[in-house]
């Protein structure tokens, strides 16, 4: 165990409508995705990394807005997970909105190359694995899964 890494807070924000989630596809540049839980090329949901002193709700309206394009009228955290790789740990907190406006915009292309709107029982592969829990724990009503 080392004394002088940091876990850090991020979240993942699960936009549902009528039975589909909202995925964005990480740019294929590990450089360019830029995530320490190494997520290049992978779909996932909106989210990002919590700034200090702001709401896991705030957070979540901020990261979707500068990302998608999309304003969340509401959004509720319905999950915690642990997601550690070798060189990173973070909490992440599962969020869902069903109530927002507008249209998926790709806002950063360096970073997401794409959104689209997935079946939630038909999701695309390979699947960010943060975004991957927190859509298991939405199916199976649970908060968190060891």
């Amino acid at each position: 165990m080392e004394e002088n890494k940091k876990v850090g807070v991020g979240f993942g924000v699960m936009l549902l409508k009528d039975g589909k989630v909202l995925l964005g596809k990480r740019h294929e540049d590990p450089e360019k995705a830029s995530s320490l839980l190494n997520g290049a090329g992978c779909w996932t949901m909106p989210g990002g990394k919590l700034h200090f002193a702001e709401s896991f709700e705030d957070g979540g309206k901020r990261e979707t807005m500068e990302e998608t394009g999309i304003k969340l009228n509401n959004v509720e955290v319905i999950c915690v997970n642990n997601d550690i790789v070798e060189t990173a740990h973070f909490v992440t907190i599962g969020l869902i909105s069903e109530d927002f406006e507008g249209e998926a915009k790709v806002m950063e292309p360096d970073e997401i190359t794409e959104w689209n709107w997935f079946d939630i029982d038909n999701l695309p592969s390979p699947m960010y694995f943060p975004s991957a829990k927190v859509l298991e724990n939405y199916k199976l009503g649970k908060f968190y899964i060891k």
